[in-house]
């Protein structure tokens, strides 16, 4: 299974059709749809960290586009938020990449994919699950 963990750009940038970088990420995952409809399982997940940094309110008529893809929530629980505040302390990034870090280490996906628009924190916080960043 393939999973595609989305960075706060990625949501804005879905979110948005005037954003810059709308095109590149809806692209990426009408990609995962196609895949989904030809029995390739794909899953497509925020953390609610990321999700509450890039205002996705789901119950907003505004929030019907980024909807549609069937985003999986990533919950900041409590062992996510002892992983996550660990990454912090290790890394000193933001509580929503970390949440990423902690999402990415706790997924049983055999191919996870990250998309951001700073690959390089991504990788440091997913350290030392294996990902492929795609930079948006």
């Amino acid at each position: 299974m393939r999973t595609i963990v989305l960075d706060n750009e990625a949501v804005q940038a879905l979110a948005s059709q005037s954003h810059p970088k709308h095109r590149r990420v809806a692209a990426h995952l009408e990609g995962a749809t196609t895949r989904r409809r030809r029995g390739r399982p794909v899953e497509l997940v925020v953390p609610t960290a990321v999700r509450v940094e890039a205002g996705w309110d789901r119950s907003q008529p505004g929030s019907a586009l980024l909807n549609r893809f069937r985003v999986r929530d990533h919950a900041l629980d409590g062992s996510t938020a002892d992983v996550a505040a660990s990454i912090v302390a290790a890394t000193v990034t933001n509580v929503a990449d970390a949440h990423i870090g902690a999402a990415v280490r706790s997924l049983t996906s055999t191919d996870v994919v990250v998309l951001s628009s700073d690959p390089v924190d991504m990788a440091r916080v997913c350290t030392p699950r294996p990902v492929r960043v795609v930079a948006i």
